[in-house]
């Protein structure tokens, strides 16, 4: 193993969006039991901090990569398109008026059943936005729509968050 592979190689999975999650999981275990730092114990003290480093270097890989979100953003930025989320918010104005249309539903809402029903449309949007992400990382190898995909992602898995803390108030 070698600590400057990027996470695909660490895992030795193809650079690409789709990824088979169980066999991510099975990679994870195997590696971390191979780092392990206890595994390690008698070879001496460098050999732990050594085999430390490597298990939050893997724990690290795994959590880019097995949650889509982050794994598109990694692929974006290991071609050349960074996602750079916190200087470019330029979004289509369609996109951005959906935002502002289910901000308002979000905050007229006043039954349960209502913000449940903005919740379906909002987990559609981002299936749908995984897929454009998809298609364009797999298929076009367009990285730099890929990268506007991931933005978007970004505004929605944001505004989920809201949906949950309202649910959260209206549960109570």
């Amino acid at each position: 193993m070698n600590l400057q592979s990027d996470d695909f190689e660490l895992f030795g999975v193809p650079r690409r969006f789709a990824q088979d999650r169980a066999a991510l999981d099975a990679r994870w275990k195997d590696l971390q039991r191979e780092a392990h730092p206890d595994r390690h114990a008698a070879s001496g003290a460098t050999a732990q901090r050594q085999a430390m480093q490597w298990s939050v270097r893997i724990n690290e890989a795994y959590q880019r990569i097995k949650d889509p979100l982050r794994r598109a953003a990694y692929l974006c930025e290991l071609h050349g398109a960074p996602v750079r989320a916190e200087d470019n918010t330029a979004m289509p104005a369609a996109f951005l008026m959906q935002q502002m249309e289910w901000r308002e539903a979000l905050e007229e809402a006043a039954s349960l059943a209502e913000v449940e029903a903005l919740d379906g449309q909002v987990q559609q949007a981002r299936r749908a936005a995984l897929e454009r992400c998809a298609e364009c990382i797999d298929t076009r190898q367009d990285f730099a729509a890929a990268a506007q995909q991931v933005r978007a992602l970004m505004f929605i898995a944001r505004f989920a968050h809201d949906i949950e803390r309202r649910l959260d108030q209206l549960g109570q």
